[in-house]
């Protein structure tokens, strides 16, 4: 069974971070083991949440990993709680990586154009430098807008998606998937890019007229687990689309859900099922 680390967040309450990647992920067949970054006490869009960042306890927590032996097929990072914690999971990242181990990077810190509560002007230049590390990296348009310099646009061409793209490569990132894109009112899906021999790739779905907190890392999760159960990055990615929809079509009847998050747990046998005959195909 292949066995990735999960580095993020654990939000106690409100579907996001670990709490969706872990059951997703164990949901493919992967084994997820997590790292957490900070307890928070609610997701972010929650008003006064607590949050106790765990930086001085990933090191610690990493090295006791490495003594038993334990290896990693994936590294998949999420939301980091500080500036100070980046330069710590670069370290960590150095310590748990093996030379077959994928690094997938989500560098979860911003959407709708601004950036998440807590996090500084200064943050999105830092985690840049986690991107740089990636062989795939899966950031919204806010997020490669704040991390490339380049202007944020709620209306574009594809002649802005393909330069943001090249943009973040240009940081570092082997394999860029920008999430969130659409051309057309009715579709939304991705729009990704390979450094390395230069193609262009896109998948649309359906786009539902409901938005809903987490549901990038219900994309993340699925995507990084399906690469771990042998798909392609095409095929990953596109999975990925096409489950982040169908846990929304699952959760739209609840009015409360749009800023508690997307109700996932429902689609899972559908997921499950997807697995199933992928193992058997």
């Amino acid at each position: 069974m292949k066995r990735i680390a999960s580095i993020q967040d654990v939000s106690c309450l409100g579907r996001c971070s670990q709490t969706v990647a872990l059951p997703v992920v164990s949901a493919m067949g992967v084994e997820c083991a997590i790292l957490p970054t900070a307890v928070l006490s609610t997701h972010t869009s929650f008003p006064d949440f607590i949050c106790h960042d765990l930086t001085d306890q990933l090191l610690p927590v990493a090295r006791h990993w490495k003594t038993q032996g334990v290896r990693f097929d994936a590294l998949y990072t999420g939301y980091l709680a500080s500036d100070r914690q980046v330069a710590v999971v670069l370290e960590l990242l150095e310590l748990l990586a093996d030379q077959d181990t994928l690094l997938f990077v989500d560098p979860a810190m911003a959407d709708h154009g601004k950036l998440y509560a807590g996090f500084g002007p200064e943050f999105p230049a830092l985690m840049a430098r986690v991107v740089s590390r990636a062989q795939i990296t899966v950031p919204n348009i806010t997020e490669a807008s704040l991390m490339t310099g380049m202007e944020y646009r709620e209306s574009y061409d594809e002649d802005y998606i393909k330069a943001l793209l090249q943009g973040v490569a240009a940081l570092g990132a082997e394999k860029v998937v920008l999430t969130g894109v659409s051309f057309e009112k009715d579709t939304i899906g991705f729009m990704s890019y390979d450094s390395v021999t230069g193609a262009y790739d896109t998948y649309f779905n359906r786009r539902e007229p409901q938005a809903y907190h987490g549901t990038g890392d219900i994309f993340s999760a699925t995507a990084v687990g399906g690469i771990m159960r042998g798909l392609s990055l095409r095929e990953a990615f596109r999975l990925a689309v096409d489950f982040t929809l169908q846990c929304i079509q699952a959760t739209r009847t609840d009015p409360q859900a749009a800023w508690y998050g997307v109700e996932f747990e429902k689609a899972l046998p559908l997921l499950t099922a997807r697995i199933r005959e992928i193992a058997d195909q």
